[in-house]
């Protein structure tokens, strides 16, 4: 597994990106090459630094680096030789089989929709990750917020992808997939939403997915499915608002146990416990989204994420590779077209 790492796209610089590879490879072994694109002094001094002399790190050196500020359009026109871009370049030649980033997401999406291009069937990409719920399992959702405006073919393409993506990194053969609504009636929501459940709807009618219905925003941390799909509005904000409550539970916690001797005693009394909960919630176990729907296998980490967790993206990306993810989003696509209405599903139709 040959995986790319744009290792100037951190808030803090390479530092936290370097130290995520070095302990990626320390712990994967299957890893059997890390291409660093990015300064060469710099990552060579990092590197260093660790004593690290791994023979799977390979550095490719670019002069240029995305900032926040900068479009996603001006980066891939302006900035050819930046990290991300070169990485994406990687992808797109089969020198490496999947990328991760943690830079501007802008960028990213811009440069892997330019340089990889889109699927047959799929109009647009979609982010995709994966949050905890109280089965002590995982659910995906998506989309995070590449599209903030989705029609219900978007939807159905996202509920496709996500399902895949599903089978591929957790091992679920038939991923039950859930449509987010204010309600689980099927006449609530918007047109977009009710169009979306009539194409879901005719699609698992066929077979060709595991489609429960509507669901509320709980049932993502209930477990009621394996994927949740929504437009990349709703995602976005139920994906900070799940690192907020994680965040304050973390701070509640310490609290704890600073506000007398009986909570003190209490608390470390219920400390198992209380490390199992943090670890469970904790959001750097699920870093590293997919964004899903181009011919081409790219993860995007958190911009402040530190080494375990950009770890954990790297080894996101390692398991999609290695358990085809591009195929197995392309094979569902096919397999959706033929239980699509006439009126819907316009580029599905057209990738047959």
């Amino acid at each position: 597994m040959k995986i790319a790492l744009d290792a100037m796209g951190h808030d803090d610089g390479p530092g936290p990106l370097v130290d995520g590879a070095v302990l990626a490879l320390r712990e994967f072994p299957q890893i059997s090459k890390l291409i660093l694109t990015g300064d060469n002094a710099q990552l060579e001094a990092l590197l260093k630094k660790h004593g690290c002399n791994d023979s799977r790190i390979e550095i490719v050196h670019t002069t240029q680096v995305v900032e926040m500020h900068d479009s996603g359009i001006d980066a891939v026109r302006k900035k050819k030789d930046s990290s991300v871009s070169r990485a994406i370049d990687l992808v797109k030649s089969g020198a490496a089989e999947a990328v991760v980033s943690a830079g501007n997401t802008g960028a990213a999406v811009a440069a892997c929709t330019i340089k990889l291009r889109m699927l047959p069937g799929i109009d647009r990409p979609a982010i995709a990750t994966f949050m905890p719920n109280i089965k002590d399992r995982f659910t995906c959702v998506l989309d995070l917020g590449a599209n903030v405006d989705c029609s219900a073919e978007h939807l159905l393409q996202f509920a496709v992808m996500g399902s895949a993506l599903t089978t591929a990194t957790e091992g679920h053969a038939q991923p039950v997939v859930g449509l987010l609504n204010i309600g689980e009636e099927v006449i609530k929501g918007s047109e977009v939403i009710k169009r979306a459940g009539e194409l879901l709807r005719a699609v698992a009618a066929s077979g060709h997915l595991n489609y429960l219905g509507n669901v509320e925003g709980d049932d993502i941390f209930k477990g009621t499915v394996d994927v949740v799909v929504c437009d990349g509005f709703v995602g976005n904000v139920a994906l900070k608002s799940n690192e907020g409550v994680a965040k304050m539970m973390n701070a509640m916690i310490r609290q704890e146990f600073e506000r007398n001797l009986f909570t003190k005693l209490a608390a470390l009394v219920a400390m198992p416990v209380l490390r199992r909960f943090k670890a469970r919630v904790d959001p750097r176990r699920y870093n590293g989204a997919a964004l899903l729907g181009l011919k081409g296998l790219v993860f995007k980490s958190h911009g402040g994420a530190d080494a375990f967790s950009f770890g954990q993206a790297l080894i996101r990306a390692h398991d999609a590779a290695r358990n085809r993810l591009l195929d197995g989003v392309q094979d569902a696509i096919v397999g959706t077209m033929q239980a699509l209405p006439p009126t819907g599903g316009e580029s599905v139709q057209q990738a047959a």
